[in-house]
């Protein structure tokens, strides 16, 4: 008995605890959320990115790298580069996004031997990200998110004449990386402006091994990695 009472006295408590959150978030939401009352009617929104990023190599070296006599340090560097996207934004509830952000790429990506021979590899990505977001509760017109997902790139350079050269490293154009970030809405009348801040990883070798180049044999894998601030405009 004594047990059936606390049970329907916790259960009671958690019911008015439930609705006085809910009237509270209610108010918050009406007095100071008016642009974001607005944009949460939408199920879907479209909008543009700009952004810098900061691609470079990982890389592992190989047996052959090891005793070495020419080749003693190999490293992958970044040199920056700007990204344009278009954004495609469907809403999965009051939390939750599905993304779909295609657009280009252009960048700069190095590889390092010895400290002074930089190979460095103009790059121009034709780029397909899918990503999940999720958002967190409005203030004010603002909330924090956090993002996740897939992205696919084609280097549409890979072909050009100074790319074949002998005596370059060659990457393969196909590319799948994993991204993951964080970012902030700020809602305005007419539009919502997102700064967002993300880090990729390929999900594979994309090191074209060519054994009379000295500098391939050295590398067992290259595996892409980037930084990316982006700057959001959506409504």
């Amino acid at each position: 008995m004594h047990n059936l009472l606390s049970n329907k006295i916790i259960i009671l408590l958690s019911i008015l605890a439930f609705s006085a959150a809910q009237d509270v978030y209610g108010q918050v939401s009406a007095r100071d959320n008016y642009n974001y009352l607005d944009f949460q009617r939408k199920s879907f929104y479209f909008g543009m990115t700009f952004g810098t990023n900061f691609p470079s190599f990982r890389l592992n070296q190989s047996k052959i790298f090891i005793g070495n006599d020419s080749i003693q340090v190999a490293e992958g560097r970044s040199n920056g580069g700007f990204n344009l996207n278009m954004v495609t934004n469907f809403k999965m509830g009051e939390f939750f996004d599905l993304r779909f952000t295609p657009g280009f790429a252009f960048s700069y990506r190095s590889f390092l031997f010895n400290d002074v021979d930089v190979k460095r590899t103009e790059a121009v990505f034709f780029e397909l990200p899918f990503y999940v977001r999720y958002k967190s509760l409005p203030y004010k017109d603002k909330r924090i998110y956090a993002v996740g997902g897939l992205k696919y790139n084609f280097d549409v350079a890979n072909n050009s004449n100074a790319r074949k050269a002998e005596t370059l490293i060659k990457i393969s154009p196909h590319d799948f990386q994993w991204e993951v970030g964080v970012g902030m809405q700020f809602f305005y009348p007419y539009f919502i402006f997102s700064p967002e801040i993300k880090y990729g990883r390929g999900l594979g070798n994309i090191l074209l091994y060519n054994g009379a180049l000295n500098e391939s044999k050295v590398l067992e894998n290259v595996v892409s990695q980037v930084f990316t601030i982006s700057l959001n405009f959506e409504g």
